[in-house]
Order: C-alpha cells, then sequence, then structure tokens
C-alpha cells in the first residue's frame, strides 16, 4: 500500500499548484495528483510543499564556532586560527555526537541531502587512526542516525600553504589534515564504505593552497573512474589568487582545469575571486559553482559574480559552510540580494531561479540527478513551509514562492519527508531533541 500526502500548496514541474495529492511507494513518488481530494489515511500537508534542499557544501564541526568568532575583528585568517583550535579536540565519539545534532538542525531547515567537506581525518599529530577513515565514518554515520543524505566529500590536503618558493610542509593543526601523498589518500579513500544510494563518496581537493597540481591530477583519475563529484575551495581570498599567480602565473580554476579536475561533475565552492575566463572554462565543462552567501558575508570575503556566472550558463548551489546560519532559504535570496548591492539593480536572479539553486542543481552538484523535484520516480523528497507564519502571513495566491525565498525562515518548515520516511513532524526531528544535542555536543567540545 502507498503513502499518501494531501499538499495545500505544492511546487510540482515548477508551477505552484493546490490541492496536490502525492503517493509514495518504495521511497519514490508513485503518482501526483492535481486538483485532487485526499484520502482519509493521507497525512495532510498545509502551507506550501516543496522538493528537498540540498546543502552542498558543509563543514559540520565548524558549527561549533557560531557566535564564538564574533567576539574580535579580523579576516577570514584569523578566523581560521580559531577554527584551527576547534579541530585539536575532535575525536570519532565527539565528532559523531556533533555531526548529528548538526545534520538534525539542518534537517529541521528542510535540509535533505548534504555534501560533507570532510578534511579532519587523522589524529591531533598526523597518525592514522586505527580505522583510518574513523573520521569520515563518524559522519556518514551520524547522518544515517538523522535520516538524510550524504555525500563524504573526503578532501584531499597535502600542504600547509603556498606562496612565491612553492609548498609548505603543514604544520599544527594541520596535520590532521594531511595525508602522506596523493597515492596514500587515494588508498585511504578507496577503502571507505559507500552503499550507493543514501551513503555516497565523491572527492575534493581543498584548494590550491593545499593540493599542487600534480596531486589534483590523481584526485581527478580517482573521481573519473567512479563517476564522482569532485568539489574545490576556489578563489575564496584574493590573498589565494595572488601566491597562486606569484607561483604559476594563472588563477587558481585555471590550475585546476590544467590538472583534469574541472568536468560536469566538479564544483567550484565560494569562487569569489573568479576571472571572466575562469568563468568560461566552467560553462564549457558543465562545472557548477556553490555560493556560501552567509559563510562569505560572515568571513568578509567579498560578493561572487553571480550575475556574470548565470549569463554564461553556469549552475549555481548553495553551502551552509561554516555554519554561521543553517538555513537554506537565506542561502538562496542572499545570492539576488549582495548582487543587488553589488549592481544596483534588483531581480537578477528570479524566485525560481533561485529555488532551482537550493534544489535540483544542489542535488545534482552532489550526484543525485533523481532528487530536487516533485515528479513521478523521483526520490520522495518533501519540505512544507508555513505561509502563516509572521514572516510569510499575507502572501498572496501568485507569489507563495517568492514568499518562502525571499520571506521564509529555517523555522516556518514544519515537515520533512526524505526518501518517503517522515523526518520533520510539526517542526520536531522525530527521534532527536535537538537544541539539546547542539548544546550537550558543542559544550563536549569546547569545554564550556
Amino acid at each position: 500500500m502507498n503513502d499518501g500526502y494531501f499538499c495545500q500548496h505544492a511546487l510540482v514541474g515548477g508551477v505552484v499548484e493546490s490541492s496536490v495529492r502525492v503517493t509514495v511507494a518504495g521511497g519514490r513518488f508513485a503518482s501526483i495528483d492535481v486538483g485532487s481530494e485526499p484520502e482519509p489515511a493521507d497525512r495532510r500537508l498545509r502551507g506550501l510543499t516543496l522538493p528537498g534542499l540540498a546543502n552542498v557544501h558543509s563543514h559540520a564541526f565548524h558549527r561549533a564556532l557560531r557566535s564564538r568568532t564574533q567576539r574580535e575583528s579580523g579576516s577570514f585568517w584569523t578566523w581560521r586560527d580559531v577554527m584551527y583550535r576547534a579541530t585539536e579536540q575532535l575525536d570519532p565519539e565527539r565528532y559523531h555526537a556533533l555531526a548529528r545534532a548538526v545534520f538534525a538542525e539542518m534537517a529541521l531547515a528542510g535540509i535533505t541531502a548534504v555534501g560533507e567537506f570532510h578534511y579532519v581525518h587523522h589524529q591531533p599529530d598526523g597518525t592514522p587512526y586505527d580505522d583510518p577513515n574513523a573520521m569520515g565514518e563518524a559522519l556518514l554515520v551520524a547522518a544515517a542516525d538523522v535520516g538524510v543524505r550524504m555525500v563524504l566529500l573526503d578532501t584531499l590536503y597535502l600542504h600547509g600553504g603556498l606562496d612565491g618558493a612553492g609548498y609548505v610542509e603543514p604544520t599544527g593543526a594541520q596535520l590532521r589534515f594531511a595525508d602522506r601523498s596523493a597515492a596514500a589518500w587515494a588508498d585511504r579513500v578507496s577503502q571507505c564504505r559507500s552503499d550507493g544510494d543514501r551513503r555516497r563518496l565523491g572527492a575534493a581537493i581543498h584548494s590550491v593552497r593545499a593540493v599542487d597540481p600534480d596531486a589534483m591530477g590523481v584526485v581527478a583519475a580517482w573521481a573519473e573512474d567512479r563517476h564522482a563529484p569532485v568539489h574545490a575551495h576556489v578563489s575564496e581570498q584574493t590573498g589565494e589568487n595572488d601566491a597562486c599567480h606569484e607561483r604559476f602565473a594563472i588563477t587558481p580554476l585555471a590550475v585546476l582545469h590544467r590538472s583534469g579536475a574541472v568536468t560536469d561533475r566538479f564544483t567550484a565552492v565560494h569562487a569569489t575571486h573568479v576571472t571572466d575566463h575562469d568563468i568560461e572554462l566552467m560553462a564549457g565543462t558543465g562545472s557548477t559553482v556553490c555560493m556560501c552567501p552567509t559563510t562569505e558575508r560572515d568571513l568578509g570575503d567579498g560578493i561572487g559574480p553571480t550575475s556574470r556566472m548565470v549569463e554564461a550558463g553556469l549552475p549555481l548551489a548553495v553551502g551552509s559552510d561554516s555554519h554561521a546560519v543553517i538555513d537554506a532559504f537565506e542561502e538562496a535570496r542572499a545570492i539576488e540580494l549582495d548582487e543587488r548591492l553589488r549592481s544596483r539593480r534588483r531581480g537578477v536572479h528570479r524566485a525560481d531561479d533561485l529555488f532551482r539553486a537550493v534544489s535540483i542543481s544542489g542535488h545534482r552538484s552532489l550526484g543525485w540527478d533523481d532528487a530536487g523535484t516533485i515528479a513521478v520516480d523521483r526520490r520522495a523528497d518533501l519540505v512544507t513551509v508555513s505561509l502563516d507564519s509572521v514572516r510569510t502571513a499575507g502572501a498572496g495566491p501568485d507569489a507563495t514562492l517568492e514568499a518562502v525565498v525571499f520571506a521564509a525562515a529555517a523555522s516556518d518548515v514544519t515537515h520533512v519527508v526524505i526518501d518517503g520516511r517522515p523526518i520533520v513532524t510539526d517542526g520536531a526531528h522525530v527521534d532527536i531533541d535537538v537544541p539539546r544535542a547542539l548544546d550537550e555536543s558543542i559544550r563536549a567540545l569546547m569545554g564550556d
């Protein structure tokens, strides 16, 4: 027997429809009927029901830094020093507890799939754990506990920095991040388990600062053999561009492109300071750009050239990155609102385009081509947003999607279904007291 859901309003085929009944079988949509009547056993979803949201770029342990890094002035580099200190306290048990709470916070926000850009691999002195993938496994188990799909983007990190003289050795907290070589990274990651469905593996190149061009090629080849996604931090800081140009006389994106990493499975994270030529290279290969506006503004990174990206045909996705906030709607609208500040024009990015970034484009960036839309045979992910909160009340019938994208908050999400399984009901996770889990795991990590 199929499970039934009756939606007051739902986004179907890019159009907001009313009185939509969907049925689910085997974790996928079995039928979709617009202008229908509910069946007695149907679960009723009041508000606007959307396909699942994708969080393309996450560093779960950064959640412990929220608010703690707001007490002093500085830059990305001073923020990084605080982040390094937090990594010293992580172990597989603490990481699992923290990540479980963070992924549950994401579920409350309507996020049904996450790309975890994972680089804290080893013990504090750089020695591998007995299970060399113990930290990655902690993250994968945490996502499964919550009910969120996850791609573990296992990250290659070899060097401690880049300047005109070349690469420098990793030191301090960086020892936890660094594998002995690209070949050692590939051997370790190949031992990590994936079910090919809800628990998947991908690859990440930390940045041109931490990975040399030859090693980038090893990552690209590993991913090509497995048809896996490849992500990389790209031109987040002007200092990164300057060091790269001094050493290689080209941009970070151009280095990645020459190394074979930039393909239709590649996602450039941030791309805040990319050039027009970089944009052409990515558009020509069918790559994606993941914007992380709440983190980029929190760290003072700058505003990325999203209007030029879209004009070139580059799909956009979003990530909460450092988790200054976890709110996919805020990430989406920030793309447009930041562009308004930069260009002094309104309406460069429409609500439906912004929603595509947090749904279908985001899922495709992570390798889930069968998610992000309410359609028969697609993954049965549903996210219901209240239309009668103080933020969304009063929206006209022709502006419900705009109300959600430009005004709703994560706290307006009332129900979440992932692969046909209810995960959030009436604004609460079905299994986890999320505020308590966050408080306890962060205090245990930070010593409060």
